[in-house]
């Protein structure tokens, strides 16, 4: 008789960070990038839509490759639907999931046109019920494009929240309620560009590079990376 493996125990969640210290975290973030923004190439709210529903499973720089022969061709809903599923996937074939989203964007670009007078609402209901589109979507038009203090969180900002103790949580919706509740709100509307680029390029997944971290000594992540060994010079 087979012996059933033992069960297995659950992870154990991080020890949250101190409010005081999150306040103190994200200004060294502030410092070291007062003016953050998104990495995405846009013109306006519809350009940004379209862009970010282009980079799901992508990366901006492939984005940013194929929208900039596709906003030459097609920058508003109407000539979207005009380009059409055939004429969109020309410029979008060398994107993870291109059917699909060129099936959304054509579609979106229709409901945006019949049912909001070709723009694109600064609501996040409206904005969900768009194909394509769900809450991270959402947070970031809402968030880059009307300003409004939303957090959208991807794999970066779901790492940073568990590792540092910032907002722990089992979900991505457990972290954004943590962060909604626990960044001091003149900080939010910008938290969310801090962190995504903090993530991407510093506390990066397999080895964050705790050592040039502007905000470490606020973390609550116990192995801190240290700093690789310098080499000698090589000897002529």
């Amino acid at each position: 008789m087979a012996v059933p493996p033992a069960p297995r125990r659950a992870a154990r969640r991080p020890p949250a960070m101190p409010r005081a210290d999150v306040r103190r975290f994200l200004e060294a973030l502030a410092r070291a990038n007062p003016d953050p923004r998104s990495e995405l190439t846009y013109a306006d709210p519809y350009t940004l839509l379209v862009a970010v529903v282009l980079s799901a499973q992508t990366t901006d720089a492939a984005v940013n490759r194929a929208t900039q022969t596709l906003f030459a061709e097609a920058a508003t809903p109407d000539a979207m639907v005009r380009l059409g599923e055939a004429g969109l996937a020309r410029h979008i074939r060398t994107l993870g999931l291109w059917q699909g989203k060129a099936r959304n964007l054509v579609e979106l670009s229709r409901r945006l046109l019949d049912q909001h007078a070709g723009a694109v609402p600064a609501d996040r209901e409206a904005l969900e019920a768009l194909p394509g589109v769900g809450r991270k979507t959402a947070n970031v038009v809402l968030n880059v494009a009307f300003g409004q203090p939303t957090m959208a969180v991807d794999t970066h900002i779901f790492r940073l929240g568990n590792r540092t103790g910032i907002a722990p949580g089992r979900t991505p919706r457990e972290v954004e309620e943590g962060l909604l509740r626990r960044v001091p709100p003149d900080l939010l509307r910008q938290a969310h560009h801090w962190l995504i680029l903090h993530g991407r390029y510093v506390c990066k997944a397999r080895l964050p590079e705790c050592w040039r971290c502007v905000a470490a000594a606020w973390c609550r992540f116990p192995a801190k990376t240290p700093a690789p060994p310098v080499k000698p010079p090589r000897r002529s």
